[in-house]
C-alpha cells in the first residue's frame, strides 16, 4: 500500500492518494485520504504510471536489431530502472527475412525480466529512399501483399512504419490495419492529402513527427502539417531537443497535446559513454557527451534520451506536467489499445514510477515489485 502526496493517474494529478496492488495489478485507488498505519509514504514528487515507449532501437550497448534473448533480458532489466516499464523494440530497415528472424527473437524474449515487450515496431523496409534518415536506401522496397503479410502477421509485430505514397502503399496501410497492427506514417514524402487518405485507410500514427518526412509549407502542409490537424493520428515526437527544435516542440503541444506520444528513438548508445555503436548493422558515433548520435556520413540518427529525460525536457519548455506525463503513459498505451497500461486505475498492471519534484526517477515498481 502506497500513500502519495501527488498521483498522476494517466490523465490528471490528484492529491493525497492511496494505491493498493496485489498479484501484479492495481487493486484500488483512493483519492483525498490520509495515510494509514503500514502505508509506504511518498511525501513529495509524483507517483505516475510506468512509461510506455513506442519506438526504441536499443539501450545500454545493445542494438535491438541484433539482440538475442540474453541480450534482451540484460538490457530490459536496466531499462526498467529508468521508468520505462513497457516498450516496442524497434527494427529499422533490413531484408524481410532478417526482420522476420528478429521478430522470432523478440517473441522468445517477451515475458522475460525487466521492461515489458508489447511487441515490435517494424520501421521499414516499406519507406521512401528520399526520406531515409539513418536507414539504408538500398534495402528499402515497395510493399507487396506477400511481404506485408510476412511481417504484419507475425505475432510479435505491433506497429509498422511505412510511406503510404509508395506504389501499393495505401493498400498496405489497409492490409496492416486489417491484420490488427498499428500503421504509422513515416520516412515518407507524402503530401498532406496523402496523409489524410492514409488515415482514412486506417493509419493511426505518425512516426517521429518532422523527422524524415515532407516538411510543413504554407501551401503544401506536408506530413506534419496534415498530421497536426487530423484528429485520427497520434503524433510520435522525439523530445531530445536535437531532432525537433524547442519552439517546435512547444508548438506541437499547443496544437495537439491530447495526441502526442513521446518516443525516444533511443539507440544502443543510450546510457553509454561517447564512442561508436551499432544500429542495424551500421555504425553510429557520438563524438562528445551531450552530442547526438550520427552515422559515419554525418546523418543524424536516433536519440540518447530515456522517456524520463524527454518528459523533463518538455516540462522544461513550459508544458504542464499533466500533458507531458500523459504523452509518455496513457496516450502511447492507447495507441496499442492497452487500457491496462499507462494509467493508475483498478485492474491495470502495477507498473509505477515515483518521480521527484524535478521529475527525476526515484523508484520503479514493475508488476508491483520494487526494482533495485
Amino acid at each position: 500500500m502506497l500513500h502519495t502526496s501527488r498521483l498522476f493517474d494517466g490523465e490528471h494529478i490528484h492529491h493525497d492518494c492511496r494505491v493498493a496492488f496485489a498479484d501484479g495489478r492495481i487493486a484500488r485507488v483512493e483519492v483525498g485520504v490520509v495515510p494509514q498505519r503500514g502505508d509506504e509514504l511518498l511525501t513529495d514528487g509524483v507517483l505516475a504510471p510506468g512509461f510506455v515507449d513506442l519506438q526504441i532501437n536499443g539501450y545500454a550497448g545493445v542494438d535491438f536489431a541484433r539482440a538475442d534473448v540474453p541480450d534482451f533480458a540484460r538490457v530490459l532489466t536496466a531499462l526498467a530502472t529508468t521508468g520505462t516499464t513497457s516498450c516496442l523494440p524497434t527494427l529499422i530497415t533490413a531484408p524481410v527475412d532478417e526482420i522476420v528472424t528478429q521478430l522470432d527473437r523478440i517473441s522468445a524474449a517477451s515475458g522475460g525480466p525487466g521492461t515489458r515487450i508489447l511487441g515490435a515496431h517494424v520501421e521499414g523496409p516499406f519507406i521512401s529512399p528520399g526520406r531515409r534518415g539513418a536507414h539504408r536506401a538500398e534495402l528499402m522496397c515497395d510493399p507487396t501483399p506477400y511481404d506485408v503479410t510476412r511481417i504484419g502477421a507475425h505475432p510479435a509485430t505491433a506497429l509498422m512504419t511505412l510511406a503510404p505514397e509508395l506504389p501499393g502503399g495505401m493498400d498496405a496501410v489497409a492490409q496492416i490495419t486489417d491484420l490488427g497492427v498499428v500503421a504509422s506514417i513515416g520516412h515518407t514524402d507524402a503530401t498532406g492529402a496523402q496523409v489524410h487518405k492514409a488515415a482514412g485507410r486506417g493509419a493511426r500514427m505518425v512516426t517521429h513527427l518532422f523527422n524524415a518526412q515532407r516538411p510543413i509549407g504554407h501551401r503544401e502542409p506536408g506530413v506534419a502539417g496534415a498530421a497536426l490537424v487530423d484528429g485520427r493520428l497520434t503524433l510520435g515526437l522525439i523530445a531530445d531537443l536535437h531532432h525537433v527544435a524547442p519552439d517546435m516542440v512547444v508548438l506541437v503541444f499547443a496544437a495537439a497535446a491530447e495526441r502526442i506520444a513521446l518516443v525516444t528513438d533511443a539507440l544502443a548508445s543510450t546510457g553509454m559513454p561517447p564512442g561508436r555503436y551499432e544500429l542495424g548493422g551500421d555504425w553510429i558515433v557520438i563524438e562528445a557527451e551531450g552530442e547526438p548520435a550520427r552515422r559515419l556520413d554525418g546523418t543524424l540518427s536516433g536519440s540518447g534520451v530515456t522517456l524520463a529525460d524527454a518528459v523533463r525536457n518538455v516540462v522544461g519548455l513550459g508544458v504542464k506536467d499533466e500533458l507531458a506525463l500523459r504523452s509518455a503513459t496513457s496516450i502511447p498505451a492507447d495507441v496499442l489499445g492497452r487500457d491496462d497500461l499507462g494509467r493508475v486505475s483498478a485492474g491495470a498492471h502495477a507498473d509505477l514510477v515515483w518521480l521527484s519534484d524535478d521529475l527525476e526517477v526515484r523508484q520503479v515498481w514493475l508488476a508491483g515489485d520494487v526494482l533495485g
